[in-house]
């Protein structure tokens, strides 16, 4: 029989036999630290409880469809479940072996039933709790002041059924962790006599800095800190142990142990103490009340009082001790649970955590990181191959700064924290010249960020040091400029023509692309195959992004100063003259993404003239469309239609700037799921063509209107500056999209490639799925052939695991800070009380609707005139703005792809929306102004 307990010195305890709980609490044993004595009732016992009752069947029935969005299920689960448990006895091989460790730990008195017996802490130790990724933590259950044999026996059974807890059982289905193969141990440890319990946290959970330890204390036991029943002392602790803040909380309820086992949660008002919740978690509790043996506690010391229950000495002893715990976690940051008893601290447990976001790498505190995510309004992790083409692509683009290309693996600006890419932007902020560019740039592109930094212009850390730049910058600045004034007169005189032989430029490094990997493809070998495509990639990777910056700064920079020039000329005319400036871009010419928009809504018109393919689209789900095209069942017309479209638009897709992110050609599910919203379009008025045709009018309107305001004001007449620069600011815009679909045509190109070679791979038996490849990097695909033996395998799970974590993830900040602060709320302004949410107006008018939240445009279904509020849009997104009759993003400017779009269409626009997607819910009736930013929530 496998081993049913061990001890906390144990040295070969796993997180598959003693849970994260236990694991954590052997290893802090064996490290030391003060543990309250105690055992571990293995995993094995767990299993043997459940076989032994045949509860494995039970336990897959009651989980049988459960959805974690419907709190009923969860709960009925729960329900039969923890039934099936207690209707069981403990089976006899267990008993023993729980007892005898009990005895042998001094727990339970052995053959002396008149011994006084010792309080006991029972806590639930599971499989999937206390990781690295997520805590789960409250997840099961803790019995406290459990006094003999029985209430033991008891109570480590009520530990096993609260694993299938309709909280526990939620939070593993939302957070995708299988149900299958869970196990549970169960902590048996001496109750410590603790006069203060509490919580520390060895980072500050608010603020996220990494050398501030919190600390929350309430007197007696801690379960009514844990539980939130309670107001606890709080101090926030700086790495050297001085006290920054110390907040006396009213602490109005303690909890205290009973007399017959269990715990009372006591609450003292008009100086009287008494018995306000009787057996805190705990089964045992319950029954001893019923029993009679149950006593009001003598309150003592241990209720409210306002002077904190920590001295700054013992405050600074427990911060200590903290960053002792977190050195044994390899400095991973912990949270603490600890109690004070007359011989000293004790510690009770430990967890990684896991709401903190991870920091780019370096020990800089002074370093100030970027979200690249947030200007390209992507927020999901990126693969590993992906990440290094971006970073790939941002080194050879120093190129058109410095002269030569930065070496990629110490180029030192970009970084990876989360599975996702941070430019670091301190060193700018911190220069005279970066220090005005800066917030220019991110007020076009993500003016969240341009507020927060804003708000840290008074740091000392990240103003400008230095009244004059330095060499270096003025080197950068006038080798970029010369670019832009070279060819400022071209596109300020002949917009046209410089538009054109951009366009020509961006085909010829599409066409160079493809030739490169068409050459590597003619290799016979495959690990030369892949070779070659890995050099391929590495030269397109190196010129693409210098060679598109080359030939667009000299029409983005003019095209930039012309929304300038008409906003300054409008100033007089106030938010009309806002409003018109806004109008003139709508419907820019010679934009890619309008383009796609422009053949899906096609392809919508093909399947709208077949009664059988329209009936098709009406009746069933994206899903099953895309299997039928797939197998090619479609009607012959439909697949024809859709098959010219991927041709030319089927390297897109969500997320589509990361090389490792499927695209429309691998699943055409997000496709087939907008088609199946542009078929019930009836309206002519809203078709893209008529859309765009409208657009075009606004705009020229516009241009007429603000020619006709200004032209008689002032000394100087207006009417043809304004002409002139709204003129060029519609040609030289228009082609805001290229660079992105062209980048996006040379990712989707190499993606192809290192598919086939992952094809070649599982072939050979080195990986098991082509698309494998994303999840290495390209030193290990070059040298796969070389080095025989490496275990690429085992480098794609563990990455794909940490991706798939990553995923999780809802909230991702806009700025990091060197010492781990973090910036998550740009502008975000207005209250749920006042019924306004805040953003960034980006594109004019006025709309009420229905909300629809969006997560993943794969599967997403939109009825037209809902109002789209999503994390952010990247061109793939785009399709879904059709039926859409309203925008709104957490991230994301006035010149981000969705904002651009969205003015095509006339569909009003307010991004930069803090958490947007919990703010507003699906189904929720709002008036969302792109004119002054402003959400109003309806009744």
């Amino acid at each position: 029989m496998a081993t049913l307990t061990v001890p906390l010195e144990d040295a070969d305890a796993t997180l598959a036999t003693v849970g994260g709980k236990g694991l954590n609490l052997i290893r802090l044993t064996r490290a030391g630290y003060p543990v309250p004595r105690g055992f571990v009732v293995t995993t094995a016992a767990y299993a043997a409880h459940v076989a032994a009752h045949g509860l494995g069947p039970v336990i897959a029935a009651a989980l049988e469809g459960v959805d974690p969005a419907d709190a009923a299920g969860p709960e009925r689960a729960c329900a039969t479940i923890r039934a099936a448990f207690a209707a069981g006895g403990m089976p006899d091989e267990v008993r023993d072996a729980v007892l005898a460790a009990a005895s042998a730990a001094g727990l339970v008195p052995a053959g002396s039933p008149g011994a006084r017996e010792v309080p006991l802490a029972v806590r639930s130790s599971a499989t999937a709790e206390d990781l690295a990724d997520l805590s789960f933590a409250g997840q099961q259950e803790t019995y406290l002041n459990v006094l003999g044999a029985d209430q033991l026996v008891r109570a480590v059974v009520d530990c096993w059924s609260s694993l299938w807890t309709a909280r526990a059982i939620g939070y593993r289905l939302r957070n995708g962790i299988s149900q299958d193969g869970l196990g549970l141990a169960v902590v048996v440890q001496a109750l410590v006599p603790a006069m203060v319990s509490g919580v520390m946290f060895t980072a500050d959970p608010l603020t996220g800095v990494r050398a501030h330890t919190a600390v929350d204390a309430v007197p007696g036991l801690g379960e009514a800190l844990v539980s939130g029943l309670t107001e606890p002392d709080h101090w926030l602790v700086d790495a050297e142990g001085r006290v920054l803040e110390c907040t006396p909380g009213a602490k109005a309820v303690t909890t205290v142990p009973i007399a017959g086992g269990g715990v009372a949660s006591v609450a003292r008002e008009g100086g009287v103490a008494s018995v306000a919740r009787e057996g805190g978690v705990a089964s045992v509790a319950r029954e001893a009340a019923v029993t009679g043996s149950s006593t009001a506690p003598d309150a003592g010391g241990s209720v409210r009082t306002d002077e904190p229950v920590l001295t700054d000495e013992q405050v600074a002893e427990l911060a200590a001790l903290g960053r002792r715990i977190q050195g044994t976690y390899d400095g991973t940051p912990q949270d603490i649970e600890w109690a004070l008893t007359a011989d000293g601290f004790q510690v009770l447990q430990t967890r990684a955590i896991t709401s903190l976001f991870p920091l780019p790498p370096g020990r800089d505190p002074d370093a100030l990181w970027f979200s690249f995510g947030a200007f390209q309004g992507m927020l999901r992790p990126i693969t590993p191959v992906g990440r290094e083409s971006l970073i790939r692509l941002a080194s050879g683009a120093a190129a058109v700064f410095t002269g030569v290309p930065a070496d990629p693996a110490r180029q030192g600006v970009i970084a990876v924290a989360g599975e996702r890419l941070w430019a670091r932007i301190d060193a700018l902020a911190r220069d005279p010249i970066g220090a005005r560019v800066l917030p220019v740039m991110l007020s076009i592109g993500e003016p969240g960020t341009g507020a927060i930094l804003r708000r840290l212009e008074t740091d000392p850390r990240w103003r400008p040091v230095r009244t004059r730049p330095t060499a270096a910058t003025l080197a950068m600045v006038g080798r970029f400029g010369g670019i832009v004034l070279r060819g400022l007169p071209l596109s300020l005189v002949a917009p046209g023509v410089r538009r054109r032989r951009f366009d020509r430029a961006m085909e010829a490094m599409v066409a160079a692309a493809e030739a490169s990997q068409d050459a590597a493809s003619r290799r016979s070998d495959p690990y030369e195959r892949l070779t070659a495509r890995v050099d391929a990639a590495g030269i397109t990777l190196r010129d693409g992004l210098a060679e598109g910056l080359r030939n667009f700064a000299p029409m983005m920079a003019p095209g930039s100063a012309m929304i300038a020039v008409l906003r300054r000329l409008a100033a007089p005319l106030g938010a009309e003259g806002e409003r018109l400036v806004m109008e003139t871009m709508r419907a820019l010419p010679g934009n890619p993404t309008t383009a796609m928009d422009l053949a899906l809504w096609q392809v919508a018109v093909v399947v709208r003239r077949d009664p059988g393919a329209l009936a098709l689209f009406v009746e069933r789900d994206a899903a099953e469309l895309a299997e039928l095209f797939r197998r090619g069942a479609l009607p012959v017309s439909t697949d024809r239609a859709l098959r010219d479209f991927l041709a030319t638009y089927g390297m897109r897709g969500v997320a589509e700037i990361d090389l490792g992110a499927p695209r429309w050609r691998d699943d055409p599910v997000q496709l087939m799921a907008t088609l199946r919203s542009y078929v019930r379009m009836d309206d002519p008025a809203v078709a893209p063509d008529a859309v765009l045709a409208a657009g075009i009018r606004t705009s020229r309107e516009a241009v007429d209107r603000l020619a006709t305001l200004l032209g008689g004001r002032g000394r100087w007449p207006r009417r043809g500056p304004v002409r002139f620069a709204a003129t060029r600011l519609r040609i030289l815009l228009g082609a805001r999209e290229v660079p992105k679909f062209t980048l996006v045509r040379l990712l989707g190109r190499i993606r192809e490639g290192l598919l086939a070679s992952g094809a070649d791979l599982v072939a050979l038996g080195r990986l098991d799925r082509p698309d494998d490849v994303m999840f290495l990097h390209y030193h290990e695909l070059r040298g796969a052939g070389v080095d025989s033996d490496q275990d690429l395998r085992a480098r794609v799970a563990g990455r794909r695991a940490a991706y798939d974590r990553e995923l999780r993830r809802r909230q991702v900040p806009r700025l990091i800070g060197g010492d781990g602060r973090t910036w998550y709320e740009g502008l975000g302004g207005g209250t749920e009380a006042t019924g306004e949410i805040v953003g960034s107006p980006v594109s004019p008018g006025v709309v009420e609707g229905a909300v629809r939240v969006v997560l993943d445009p794969s599967t997403a279904h939109l009825e037209p005139g809902e109002i789209l509020v999503c994390p952010g849009t990247d061109p793939a997104w785009t399709p879904l703005f059709l039926p859409a009759a309203g925008l709104v993003t957490e991230v994301g400017g006035m010149m981000t792809h969705g904002s651009v779009v969205a003015r095509e269409y006339g569909i009003p626009a307010v991004v930069g929306v803090h958490r947007a997607t919990t703010r507003l819910a699906t189904g929720q009736r709002i008036r969302l102004d792109g004119s002054t930013g402003v959400i109003e929530v309806l009744p």
